[in-house]
């Protein structure tokens, strides 16, 4: 399957419903900012994310924005302009 870069982010005012759904993010991929993520998903991934974040939010109030952003293929850094401080990707270590 091929992956894919995606910036996930969230605009959620309820705390429990916010919290739920960075718990969701934060174990799939790089804690950009406040409310924004760099993630990498195959099909199926991006699928159980897309179930996991519709069962925290509410629909009538939240909002998550997947925006796909091409092939994992290509290194991210070099689609990504920073001002000020410069993007960093964390360093992932597989644990077995």
């Amino acid at each position: 399957m091929t992956r894919r870069h995606y910036l996930v982010s969230y605009d959620i005012s309820d705390d429990r419903r916010r919290n739920a759904v960075f718990k969701i993010l934060e174990g799939q991929g790089d804690h950009v900012q406040y409310s924004v993520f760099f993630c990498e998903f195959n099909d199926r991934e991006l699928a159980e994310v897309r179930a996991r974040l519709r069962r925290e939010i509410n629909t009538t109030e939240d909002q998550v924005l997947l925006v796909d952003l091409g092939p994992s293929a290509a290194p991210l850094e070099h689609g990504i302009e920073c001002l000020g401080r410069p993007y960093a990707p964390s360093v992932r270590t597989l644990v077995v």
